[in-house]
């Protein structure tokens, strides 16, 4: 039996022990004695874990709420005693049942995080900085690729009513629904937010073929990615030529899409980022 529990972050326990094991049942006894069932063996999961059957990869169960249990693999039953064999002729038989032996079965466990928010983006465009701004999330913050090599939860207070829980989604590359880069590790915990902020280097290029970049990750990692809101940003404006910022500003307007301009090292436009987000989720304006 599997129960989820919200106080485990990973599945790092069964990496290192696959097997487990849960008593059989025990034989039945004389003197009108049934034999006890196999002791139950639960084993906790983080919130959020999806079980699969290994060998039809048929899913089992979707264990998303605290304390929710299912059993993946039945214990033995206890053997009858010989009460149960009792005949007109044989008052007092001298036989009882053998307990029976619990079921074997391989499972696949994969943690898909529970997120409000996901931040995506190419690598190094500013995720980690902006969590770790508006959250007390203190993800890995240097200026190469793939610092975040985990994706990291924040919980955002917006005021004294208002809260969601954003996650750092380590980033994508050209390639990452077959794998490349940080591959489809990541990609999977995005089917679990309601929103996406979608996060662009001010200092690059071509955001437009970088937004486009990703957003074809998403579609050929799953289709249904496509009709997730986005907030588009872009991050890193105390950097960059305010003339070189409107010229990439407008063509992404050009294509129908409306960014947000912030800088999460100094804090401008964020604050006003984060209610356009928290009014998004409350008005119900998600998936």
């Amino acid at each position: 039996m599997l129960e989820a529990d919200p106080q485990l972050s990973t599945l790092i326990d069964y990496h290192y022990k696959r097997h487990y094991r849960a008593g059989n049942g025990q034989h039945g006894r004389g003197k009108d004695q049934h034999g006890r069932n196999g002791e139950d063996l639960v084993l906790r999961v983080p919130v959020g874990t999806m079980v699969y059957d290994a060998e039809t990869n048929q899913l089992i169960a979707d264990l998303v709420s605290p304390g929710q249990r299912v059993i993946v693999a039945k214990g033995g039953r206890g053997g009858r005693g010989n009460k149960h064999f009792v005949t007109p002729t044989n008052t007092a038989p001298r036989i009882a049942e053998k307990g029976g032996e619990g079921e074997a079965r391989w499972i696949r466990l994969e943690l898909h995080l529970l997120a409000d928010v996901g931040i995506i983006g190419l690598p190094n465009v500013g995720k980690s900085t902006l969590i770790s701004r508006v959250s007390s999330a203190h993800p890995k913050i240097a200026p190469y690729p793939f610092t975040t090599l985990h994706p990291v939860l924040g919980v955002v207070k917006v005021n004294e009513y208002d809260s969601f829980v954003m996650a750092d989604l380590p980033g994508l590359i050209e390639g990452a629904h077959l794998g490349k880069g940080l591959g489809i590790s990541f990609l999977k915990h995005i089917s679990r937010c309601k929103l996406l902020l979608h996060l662009l280097d001010a200092t690059r290029e071509d955001l437009l073929e970088d937004y486009n970049t990703i957003n074809n990750e998403l579609s050929r990692y799953d289709e249904k990615l496509m009709s997730y809101p986005q907030i588009v940003a872009i991050n890193k404006i105390d950097i960059i030529d305010p003339a070189d910022l409107n010229k990439k500003r407008k063509r992404l307007e050009k294509a129908g899409i409306e960014p947000r301009l912030i800088s999460a090292l100094t804090g401008e436009g964020v604050q006003k980022l984060i209610y356009e987000i928290n009014d998004k989720l409350k008005t119900g304006i998600v998936k």
